[in-house]
């Protein structure tokens, strides 16, 4: 099986309960994305008050897997963050 050049391109939406949520989400994010990675580049848009998006392009398709598997374990883990801050009755951000 061959797979050909890309470029390949996924985007993550992620939907939050809060726009401060969304900000904090959003700060966490960015400064991944504007870090130079080679074969792959990644942005952080705000796509509604409560909702960001994560735009991924990747030169070849494992490039984009594994792209794809740390913005979402990034995510998972800043969520996860936030649920625990939140429960312990101080909310992440400013």
């Amino acid at each position: 099986m061959t797979v050909t050049d890309g470029p390949w391109t996924a985007r993550l939406a992620v939907r939050l309960d809060t726009p401060r949520l969304a900000d904090w989400l959003e700060r966490a994010l960015r400064p991944e994305a504007s870090r130079e990675v080679p074969r792959t580049r990644a942005e952080v848009l705000r796509t509604g008050e409560s909702a960001i998006e994560v735009a991924i392009t990747a030169r070849d398709v494992g490039a984009l897997r594994a792209a794809l598997n740390t913005y979402l374990g990034w995510i998972h883990l800043s969520l996860e963050t936030a649920r625990t801050a939140a429960a312990s009755g101080t909310p992440p951000g400013p």
